[in-house]
């Protein structure tokens, strides 16, 4: 008998591993695509929608009319007027008074017009009355939005800057919050659409222009607060600093001066600071260097990206192998250094809280057409640009100028105040910019300023009256 045959092992089909790994890439790709639809639909589609550059928002506008724009105190900025023929008209009471900051919703948008374009095209109602509105034609209300303006701060910058060209910006340094902002020469929204060609082609004006954010202008005596800071981080502290001032300082056959040639004296860096002695921060410039300047001014924002929706970076040139006559202008706020009236804001309002910059916003929440809220912004930290003790040793700088410096005229009206003027000198005659930048309350800071007048002169001469004005007027809010 022959032995049994082996039992026969069925071959086992080898696997198809390319399949098997094409398979498995589209599944991965699959579920990706499936999750990233989700991220962005509860995530990124408010902000992709909502973004200026999005050009089919405007479809919205076929079945949603524009909501309204309101100042915080619940005054009408903007809103759209429907009659009965159903055409539409987009209408600004105020005029003039929140042109740049409100703007507008023709020829373009500019202002809350863009930056709350999705917000004013949506419509967020009750969605049975949304369903009726659609069955028979007609359009439903969008949402309203409510911003940080306040009417009275808003009027009394506008009134205080006058026929004068320059810009103002309010905020509260504890949340970012914006409460007013002026710029002019400006332009009646109202009439946007008739007056545009005029308005483009007036380049003497550029009231179009917002220059309370896009302004660039040399800082004056303002930018001391960036040199004092630089001090004291090289030296870690502000005593000891001594300069006999004469009035006139000369390095390497550059000259200059302090105002009218004033010999101030003997100095420290303090009472340096509250007369804005020119010759005193040239001297601590040469000592500090191009480099260490730039180190400082750049963690202050300059070269850098600005929390704003529309805005104009702020420049700042010196290296460590600049000339020394260049390094005595820019320390002194002058030079080939620029900004706006928005970012010298950002500087005192971190002055003003600790030395913590909040994310500048001018939308505090979107109410439906009921009134009901829809959503609300919360404060949020952007960027510490200094310590604590920093924030507290600029106060100190700042309150001196306010004491016994150029800024006295804030004196005795019933709060405290600091703040730094600024001249900025912008051709050869010596013709100059009114600049202030400070806040109101010492103790407890409520708001932050900065003001601009073109060719006004010293700061003391223009910019503290107007800040004054405005300080006097959150008062009598409280």
């Amino acid at each position: 008998m022959s032995a049994p045959e082996e039992a026969r092992v069925p071959e086992k089909r080898p696997r198809n591993r390319e399949y098997t790994l094409v398979s498995v890439f589209f599944v991965l790709i699959f579920v990706s695509l499936i999750g990233y639809l989700v991220y962005f639909n509860t995530f990124v589609s408010d902000d992709f929608i909502n973004s200026p550059y999005n050009t089919r928002q405007d479809t919205f506008s076929d079945r949603v009319v524009r909501g309204s724009i309101l100042s915080e105190d619940g005054y009408v900025l903007a809103q759209t007027t429907v009659y009965v023929d159903g055409t539409e008209q987009r209408t600004y009471p105020y005029a003039n008074m929140f042109a740049h900051v409100v703007g507008y919703d023709s020829h373009g948008k500019s202002g809350l017009e863009s930056e709350a374009n999705f917000s004013l095209l949506s419509s967020h109602t009750f969605f049975i009355d949304q369903m009726k509105n659609e069955f028979y034609g007609r359009k439903n209300p969008g949402d309203n939005v409510v911003t940080s303006l306040n009417v009275t701060l808003q009027s009394t910058a506008y009134n205080a800057l006058g026929s004068r060209r320059g810009a103002v910006i309010v905020l509260e340094p504890k949340t970012g919050r914006i409460l007013a902002m002026v710029s002019k020469p400006d332009f009646d929204p109202n009439t946007i659409a008739s007056d545009w060609d005029a308005l483009v082609q007036d380049g003497n004006n550029s009231s179009l222009l917002n220059r309370a954010t896009n302004g660039a202008y040399p800082p004056g005596s303002t930018f001391k607060l960036v040199t004092a800071l630089d001090y004291f981080r090289q030296k870690g502290t502000l005593e000891g600093y001594s300069y006999l001032c004469e009035g006139i300082i000369t390095e390497e056959d550059h000259t200059i001066h302090c105002y009218n040639e004033t010999a101030h004296g003997a100095e420290t860096l303090y009472s340096a600071f509250a007369n804005s002695c020119n010759c005193a921060f040239a001297d601590i410039g040469i000592r500090l260097g191009g480099a260490s300047l730039r180190k400082t001014a750049e963690e202050l924002l300059f070269n850098r990206k600005l929390p704003f929706d529309s805005y104009k970076k702020s420049t700042f040139s010196l290296t460590g192998n600049s000339p020394v006559p260049l390094v005595m202008q820019t320390a002194i706020g002058q030079g080939n250094t620029l900004v706006s009236p928005a970012h010298m804001a950002l500087i005192a309002c971190a002055a003003a809280n600790g030395g913590v910059v909040m994310r500048p916003t001018l939308i505090d929440e979107i109410r439906n057409a009921d009134g009901d809220l829809v959503k609300k912004t919360k404060p949020v930290s952007y960027a510490r640009l200094f310590s604590n003790n920093e924030a507290n040793l600029l106060g100190k700088l700042m309150q001196g100028v306010v004491e016994n410096g150029t800024a006295t005229a804030l004196l005795g009206r019933g709060y405290t105040a600091a703040g730094k003027t600024g001249s900025a000198e912008f051709d050869e005659n010596g013709s100059s910019h009114s600049w202030f930048i400070g806040y109101r309350n010492v103790e407890d800071p409520e708001i932050a300023v900065a003001v601009i007048v073109e060719n006004g002169g010293t700061g003391s001469e223009a910019a503290v009256p107007i800040a004054g004005m405005i300080f006097d007027a959150y008062g009598m809010l409280q």
